[in-house]
């Protein structure tokens, strides 16, 4: 079985170590690093067949769960595990939530990633330990979950961008679409999300965690 990774963290020292136990448990055929968001995008756009992508939710350019949220959007079938240091419940119920395959903490032993791995590659979802996570609590994450999971691939990705602050005419660059169809999109987001402007998305974004930036 010929197998494709890709691991997204800044974290050299990591990023060997968990390349280390992939090499040894699975043989893939390519591992491929990224130190930032920016490069993960080029990598993530180049590769090919990729089986399972592991990103961590804290890195240069990207922070919480709003990378998490643009992968998706981009890569609707790619399964992505996220492997971070924070590792409470909440993060990880609403990393599931928004289409994570699985969850593994950064303290968890080479044999629990091992499992992790196979588990996901397997078609499954796995979160670290015994850990129960329950129906998020917070009835207005869940609704904004439930919402962000009703955009389009590109409404979500549009989504995502507002959160970082981009203006239309950075958004049109990035989706090589015009102006006026970034309107519409931002328009058709606006009025999924029930809120009136892009300051009240990102302030609603916002509740999901850090990552998300306010304009002024």
């Amino acid at each position: 079985m010929n197998l494709n990774f890709i691991i997204a963290d800044d974290h050299p020292l990591f990023r060997g170590a968990l390349r280390q136990i992939l090499q040894d448990s699975f043989r893939p055929e390519s591992v491929t690093e990224a130190e930032n968001y920016q490069q993960l995008e080029l990598v993530a756009e180049e590769a090919q067949d990729v089986d399972l992508l592991f990103l961590d939710l804290t890195m240069p350019g990207v922070s919480g769960l709003s990378g998490l949220i643009n992968l998706k959007a981009q890569y609707p079938q790619l399964p992505v595990m996220i492997v971070s240091a924070t590792d409470d419940v909440a993060t990880i119920r609403r990393a599931m939530d928004l289409g994570a395959s699985g969850f593994v903490s950064k303290s968890a032993s080479l044999e629990e990633i091992g499992e992790a791995v196979r588990t996901v590659l397997d078609g499954g979802e796995w979160v670290s330990g015994d850990m129960e996570l329950g129906a998020e609590n917070d009835a207005e994450i869940a609704d904004l979950i439930a919402r962000i999971r009703a955009l389009t691939p590109q409404q979500t990705r549009v989504l995502s961008m507002l959160g970082q602050g981009l203006l239309n005419k950075q958004l049109a660059y990035e989706l090589k679409i015009s102006e006026a169809t970034v309107k519409a999109h931002v328009s058709a987001v606006l009025q999924k999300l029930g809120v009136d402007s892009r300051t009240q998305a990102v302030i609603l974004l916002s509740k999901l965690g850090p990552g998300f930036t306010l304009l002024d």
